[in-house]
């Protein structure tokens, strides 16, 4: 079977979505599929690092676009690199041969539109991986007005990718509930989490060391946030609380990743002078484990309005170093159906006494030295989740031949 996954980011890029799409890739070569990536020949949160046009990697055909690199410094810039990504993306599937199967994702937003305009000629089933839902966060962080001629249109456009793919990959079920909502057939919606990066994040003792020693931390207590600082995940209690114990010299914060919001945080604590807290890029996927397994706490953030639209997965390489986290966000969640299964510290947005309690309550409990067990990381393992990706994109390309 010929498939065609289509994202912004892919190796050797280290954010979520081209990791994840990198372990798809992989799985379905190794089921004898030939595959194929469309993705930007910029890095997705440092436009101005550069990837090779073509690549073959573990047998995968890799194109990369080129695209405006405007950063996301400002909504023009972001919407003039999303419209020149997808203008890029639509005009090489003109020259590339007909798929059996596209796998659209979502970032940037709407790219599943390009993949459903290529239906039939281009492609004859699409699968929309759902990472996230746009237009509906953009009306949610307030940044299009809900009633607004351009939000009716993306939204349209949203359906109309909805409505002519084969599947759709939901990563909760709150956002398959909202998927649902839109009038799409919940036969064809089926829910597959993100999973943990098996292959590069488990508890690493020598690398928590290292990067504890290399950073100045060996003797701190450890509150970690890692991944996209995004205004999806608001981190201003977090921020108010590091800022509250700014002399307790036992704990530290660390902020580790990118993001539009990864510069603020940074520029804050530097203004106020905060000593307390260290700010670091994304860290090389082999420095992954040592990273996360430098944390004493995780900490993952969920904004109010987001459920069912957003879906931060953090949590499964939390769970996967076997390391307590603290959820600070609505009640109703994914990241609260996990804890159910599991244990968390937990605390509301605007609670900074709540936040700064459970982290002096984790700083007693002696997390030091030892990882702590966590049972349901299991059930988000690579080697459990990818092969229901990969039946899924099968089922999709055979159902067409069957129907057609």
């Amino acid at each position: 079977m010929q498939v065609l996954i289509l994202n912004q980011a892919f190796y050797p890029d280290v954010v979520s979505t081209a990791q994840h799409a990198a372990d798809l890739a992989r799985a379905l070569t190794q089921a004898d599929h030939e595959v194929t990536v469309i993705c930007n020949s910029r890095g997705y949160d440092d436009p101005k690092l550069r990837f090779p046009n073509q690549e073959t990697w573990n047998r995968i055909r890799i194109i990369r676009v080129r695209s405006s690199g405007f950063g996301k410094s400002a909504k023009w810039r972001r919407a003039a690199d999303i419209g020149s990504f997808m203008a890029s993306c639509a005009y090489h599937l003109r020259s590339l041969p007909r798929f059996d199967v596209v796998v659209a994702m979502t970032s940037p937003p709407l790219i599943s539109f390009v993949a459903s305009l290529a239906l039939p000629r281009r492609a004859r089933s699409l699968v929309f991986w759902s990472m996230d839902l746009n237009p509906d966060e953009a009306i949610a962080a307030g940044w299009l007005q809900p009633n607004s001629l351009l939000a009716s249109v993306l939204s349209r456009m949203l359906l109309h990718s909805l409505h002519r793919a084969d599947r759709i990959i939901a990563l909760d079920r709150f956002m398959k509930e909202r998927i649902e909502a839109k009038g799409v057939d919940a036969n064809k919606i089926l829910v597959v989490p993100p999973w943990s990066l098996d292959d590069s994040v488990r508890f690493d003792r020598a690398g928590r060391e290292e990067f504890r020693t290399t950073h100045n931390l060996s003797r701190k207590f450890v509150v970690m946030y890692s991944g996209n600082h995004s205004p999806c995940h608001p981190l201003e209690t977090l921020l108010q609380a590091a800022e509250r114990l700014s002399e307790n010299e036992d704990v530290a914060f660390c902020f580790v990743g990118g993001g539009s919001e990864f510069g603020k945080v940074k520029e804050r604590a530097r203004i106020r002078g905060l000593r307390n807290v260290l700010c670091l890029p994304y860290q090389p996927i082999e420095k992954l484990s040592g990273s996360l397994s430098a944390a004493d706490l995780h900490v993952v953030v969920m904004g109010e309005q987001y459920v069912g639209i957003v879906h931060p997965c953090k949590i499964y390489n939390v769970l996967a170093v076997k390391k307590p986290f603290l959820y600070i966000g609505p009640n109703e969640s994914h990241v609260t159906d996990i804890i159910r299964q599991s244990s968390a510290y937990v605390s509301s947005h605007g609670d900074v006494e709540g936040v700064i309690a459970n982290i002096l309550r984790a700083a007693r409990s002696n997390l030091l030295d030892s990882p702590r067990g966590v049972e349901v990381e299991t059930l988000f393992s690579k080697n459990r989740l990818v092969p229901q990706m990969v039946r899924a994109i099968e089922q999709s390309g055979s159902e067409y031949v069957n129907i057609h």
